[in-house]
């Protein structure tokens, strides 16, 4: 093991930093009663309802895991399956006013938290590490499943 103040590579930087966004999700999320996969799902909800299948790829879950995450967020009042206006037989995932009201609460603290991060880096070096993590982020074409803290759509404008 090298020194704490020694250059890391790109992979272990972002391996670390994966770990590092995921511990932020598991904080906020105990903090509002929920597991940081139900926050990830009302999160991706927030900019509309899903179909199931969309959801799987944009959160990387099994059809199965999906259901049952879907389940329990449904049972604790947070989620509602809708029909499918294009296919009859499909659902889509919505959020409910309550699910929209915890997503926007848990949204902001996650935020927040991660904001804090790189509290040490410049403006410039903040812009600078965007760009770079957005360029990576578009070139593996990353489904949208955190969005950006101005386009956060109140509750109330979705349904």
């Amino acid at each position: 093991m090298g020194k704490e103040n020694d250059q890391i590579g790109v992979v272990t930087a972002l391996v670390r930093t994966a770990f590092l966004v995921n511990a932020v999700y598991a904080e906020s999320g105990r903090g509002h009663g929920l597991t940081p996969q139900q926050g990830q799902l009302l999160c991706v909800l927030m900019a509309q309802p899903y179909g199931m299948g969309e959801l799987s790829s944009m959160l990387g879950l099994a059809k199965s895991s999906l259901t049952g995450l879907v389940d329990r967020t449904e049972r604790n009042g947070l989620v509602r399956r809708e029909p499918d206006p294009r296919d009859s037989r499909a659902v889509r995932v919505a959020l409910t006013t309550r699910g929209g009201r915890l997503a926007e609460e848990f949204y902001a603290e996650t935020c927040r938290r991660i904001e804090h991060l790189p509290v040490s880096l410049t403006g410039e070096e903040r812009t600078t590490l965007a760009g770079l993590l957005g360029r990576i982020v578009r070139d593996n074409a990353v489904p949208m499943v955190f969005i950006e803290l101005d386009e956060a759509v109140p509750a109330a404008n979705r349904q």
